[in-house]
């Protein structure tokens, strides 16, 4: 094992080792009661199961059968979460064969970013997670279950039943994904017509028939977002059928692999080989997640939503953490927006499975480790492949499919991550580099204050942005108004830096797994709302950004910076945070969330 990965895995370790026993006897107490059919009131029972068929009344209470709780994220309104209708009848179909039974506990909201980027809507996206949580907490607290099943795929959904399902850590659970959409129009041509659309050279119906090429079919969006970073990390953490992520929705191996999750959870249910979520992530689990996040150049949503799983299993972790990891975890992936290739091609190249064993064998993640398959992490380096009507898993060829795309820890695309901390008088904050270009790791120029990102862009079409600056965003953090993810103001960056200009974002909120080329510092903490720094920048001042050291600093004389009021976000922006489109309904989470480093969390 790498001496930096053991060293951080140990800290994280002691931070949390109260929390973590504590959380652990909790886990402890539930699992020692007996089953819900056993324990609960005749009334309680009838109640839960009324609706089943004679037959599986049978086998959950006379004959012990285990029942599964499925907590279900479908809509179709998501591309990749549309799928997701048919599967309660799959998975109740192979519970049966299996002698179990399957009730679909609850439903939990999801909702795209992608339709509410840039819009009020996307002001609820952050907080969803919580909610998301919560639902799961409100299915599963019907108490009758054995194990869980838990399907979902996009941004904060993956997160939010993670961190539901933890507050059940005596559950067994298997995640169950979907899979991607097929290739449609290159990421790379569809943010190009987004730069032309920013420039006014083309109109909405060329951009509109660019979007709609490019999001076209079921599946999640192809390019390397949170949704398809979800799905790497969950087979990083061995919460997957081994090789599930991105199998296409209709390729006749999806159901196989969705009835193989079935049999998967019943085999870890308890008097079986029994793996409860709350014991099997534990500290290296979450380290190994951390780890894969930084060798395929992941979302930097995870920076603030893996500390907020982390939390639910009682383990506490920091961006230092993932800085440190950084520094010896290599870059093994170039997939969009950090290099041209979509999760297709990933796949294709080698995927999840190469990574893992490369990584495995590069002593980066721990080996030793549960998963929810038999044989341990070390299961999740195959891949799946029907003989059959069976299912099997070979091993990946040694050599890269695609070395453009996946390559070994032996050559990697960096030595090091795809994410780096950055701290200074500004605050502390990230920044995703393995996107950005070598030089542009540096940028330092004068800044131009925005409080909304409507205000930037209009300064952009005004022609008022014609110049080397750092655009400084603020008033977007937890408390502000949601966190919401500033994606829109991508395109008219890129076509400044594109024209030869130094340019820099610097913001208290999110960019997104979308991170692309134009360097950004983002989650900067503590937002301005909580008496952060960046409230102190005037237009006007140098602001230095600098990836390779790890700063981010205004450059400002010390005596006058220590002087200067923290800028207060103005009575209308607060009202227009506050209210419409549901908004209202999410004061309280405004008001109680914590911080972006300590997982913006509102349940704490």
């Amino acid at each position: 094992m790498n001496p930096t990965v053991l060293a951080v895995t140990r800290r994280i370790r002691d931070r949390s080792a109260k929390s973590r026993a504590e959380y652990l006897e909790r886990v402890q107490r539930a699992i020692d009661r007996p089953r819900g059919s056993e324990r609960m009131g005749c009334a309680n029972v009838a109640h839960a199961f009324a609706a089943l068929p004679s037959d599986d009344k049978l086998r959950v209470v006379a004959e012990r059968a285990p029942n599964i709780g499925i907590v279900n994220a479908y809509n179709d309104m998501l591309s990749a979460h549309q799928p997701y209708e048919g599967f309660p009848a799959v998975i109740r179909d192979e519970a049966r064969q299996q002698g179990a039974t399957a009730q679909v506990a609850g439903g939990v909201p999801a909702m795209c970013d992608g339709v509410t980027q840039g819009l009020p809507g996307m002001e609820l996206s952050l907080f969803s997670r919580d909610t998301i949580a919560m639902g799961t907490a409100i299915a599963l607290t019907h108490d009758v279950f054995d194990a869980a099943l838990l399907l979902g795929i996009c941004d904060k959904i993956v997160p939010g039943l993670l961190i539901g399902a933890l507050h059940f850590g005596h559950l067994p659970c298997v995640f169950v994904p979907g899979g991607p959409m097929s290739s449609g129009l290159s990421n790379n041509e569809k943010s190009k017509v987004r730069e032309q659309y920013a420039q006014g050279l083309v109109g909405r119906d060329k951009l509109l028939e660019a979007e709609s090429a490019a999001y076209h079919g079921p599946g999640t969006c192809t390019f390397y977002g949170t949704a398809n970073s979800n799905q790497m990390l969950m087979e990083a953490m061995g919460l997957h059928v081994p090789g599930a992520a991105f199998i296409h929705p209709h390729d006749g191996m999806r159901e196989a692999l969705t009835r193989e999750a079935v049999r998967t959870v019943l085999e870890i249910t308890k008097g079986r080989r029994f793996t409860p979520i709350g014991q099997l992530v534990d500290e290296r689990v979450i380290v190994n997640a951390m780890v894969a996040l930084l060798a395929t150049g992941g979302s930097t949503n995870h920076l603030i939503h893996w500390v907020a799983v982390a939390r639910a299993a009682g383990i506490a972790i920091d961006w230092t953490d993932f800085s440190e990891l950084s520094q010896v975890t290599p870059l093994l992936a170039r997939v969009y927006p950090n290099g041209s290739a979509d999760v297709n091609q990933f796949q294709a190249a080698g995927g999840p499975g190469f990574v893992i064993r490369e990584l495995l064998d590069h002593g980066v993640m721990h080996a030793d480790v549960a998963a929810v398959a038999e044989g341990g992490i070390g299961a999740y380096t195959r891949v799946p492949q029907r003989e059959g009507e069976r299912l099997v898993w070979s091993q990946l060829p040694a050599k890269s499919g695609d070395d453009h795309v996946v390559r070994t820890a032996a050559a990697p695309f960096s030595e090091t991550g795809g994410l780096k901390l950055l701290t200074g008088n500004l605050g502390r904050a990230v920044i995703k580099v393995s996107a950005v270009p070598a030089e542009r790791h540096v940028v330092e120029a004068p800044a131009i204050v925005f409080e909304t990102q409507e205000e930037l862009l209009a300064a952009f079409k005004a022609g008022e942005l014609e110049r080397d600056l750092v655009a400084v965003v603020r008033f977007q953090g937890p408390r502000s108004n949601g966190m919401p993810e500033l994606h829109k103001l991508t395109p008219p960056l890129a076509v400044l830096q594109g024209k030869g200009f130094r340019v820099a974002l610097v913001t208290d909120g999110r960019m997104s797994g979308a991170s692309g080329k134009v360097p950004a510092a983002i989650h900067v903490s503590p937002e301005v709302l909580a008496g952060g720094a960046l409230g102190k920048v005037r237009t006007g001042d140098r602001i230095r950004l600098d990836a390779v050291a790890g700063t981010l600093d205004a450059l400002v004389d010390a005596d006058e910076w220590a002087a200067r009021e923290t800028a207060q976000l103005s009575d209308a922006h607060r009202d227009i945070n506050a209210h419409g489109l549901g908004r209202d309904l999410f004061g309280g989470m405004r008001r109680n969330v914590l911080s972006a480093e300590e997982g913006a969390v509102t349940w704490l």
